[in-house]
């Protein structure tokens, strides 16, 4: 049952609200809290008139305090998102959104309100490209304005301010890629021609194209060079995609010769180990990752190589089990 008196000063607090008096209204729902903490409406009373006041940490707080209160109280998290998106804590509000969409996903606002936030997060990604790509083409840094551009294209497609720079920037990085393949040994052509296969989906293509700059580079006495490491890391990626594992651990094997600590090749390779049940060779490639520095392996990986740890090791174990 809710305290009669911590309800009369929630109905005080109302009463204030309505007239656009929201300091007295937070004052009465402050008096409620301190009766009964453990009321969500309070708090999200409290953080609306905070909104008013357009006082966004404050709001923040008594949003979480609302949360706190009631992790199922949808609300809260709407009120939080909203402090957030204001505080221009775009990251943090997706977030909590989720978390608001985790208790009750068919909830029209929090959906809105993330879909109109991630639009603003990809807006400010393509304006963070182009003043890049304005930096680097004044830098005369044509190859990185290139390739900035394109990242840009992808999020914004038909973008005027990215085709405006890219008529500027295209016809140059055309004229430099030219030049550069012009003086492309034959070797080192096939793997050009490799990564153009790959990017156009032809998987079997590719292999055949890294597969002769592989042999060529071993005629030639370089299969230990940055080209072969980079050779053999894409076809193993061609070979993941058309599910050959034998094809994955062979390449990222002769990665690792040259590179015993390529993070790439240990994740590929432990995925391939266990695409062919090889669990215990799976496992200690795993292994290896998470002993690795968390920079060094990045968040994404060390999460999935967390994950695979995990359904490895209770695979292990069930074998072991069944003898």
């Amino acid at each position: 049952m809710p305290n009669a008196q911590a309800e009369a000063l929630k109905g005080q607090g109302n009463q204030f609200f309505k007239s656009g008096q929201y300091q007295q209204a937070i004052n009465k729902y402050k008096e409620a809290t301190a009766i009964d903490a453990n009321v969500p409406a309070y708090w999200s009373n409290m953080a609306a008139c905070y909104e008013k006041l357009g006082k966004y940490e404050e709001m923040a707080d008594a949003a979480r305090s609302c949360i706190k209160a009631d992790k199922n109280f949808v609300k809260g998290y709407f009120r939080l998102a909203t402090a957030q998106k204001n505080l221009n804590d775009l990251a943090g509000c997706v977030k909590t959104l989720e978390s608001g969409l985790a208790v009750q996903s068919s909830n029209p606002d929090l959906k809105k309100m993330k879909k109109d936030v991630q639009e603003l997060q990809r807006g400010e990604q393509v304006a963070s490209y182009c003043r890049k790509a304005e930096e680097q083409m004044q830098g005369n840094d044509i190859p990185g304005a290139y390739k900035t551009l394109e990242l840009a294209s992808r999020l914004d497609a038909g973008n005027p301010d990215i085709e405006r720079m890219m008529s500027k920037v295209r016809p140059k990085f055309e004229a430099m890629e030219a030049q550069r393949k012009a003086g492309l040994s034959a070797t080192e052509s096939y793997k050009e021609k490799g990564d153009e296969a790959y990017k156009a989906a032809k998987f079997e293509e590719a292999v055949a194209l890294y597969g002769k700059c592989i042999e060529g580079l071993k005629r030639e006495g370089k299969d230990q060079t940055e080209l072969a490491l980079k050779a053999h890391s894409n076809r193993a990626a061609c070979y993941k995609q058309i599910s050959n594992f034998d094809g994955v651990i062979e390449d990222c094997t002769a990665v690792l010769e040259i590179d015993p600590e390529n993070v790439k090749a240990l994740i590929r390779r432990a995925q391939a180990f266990e695409g062919v049940e090889r669990y215990r060779f799976a496992l200690q490639d795993v292994k290896t990752v998470l002993a690795m520095p968390f920079d060094k392996v990045g968040k994404a990986n060390f999460d999935l190589c967390n994950m695979m740890q995990h359904r490895l090791n209770r695979t292990v174990q069930q074998l072991k089990a069944m003898g």
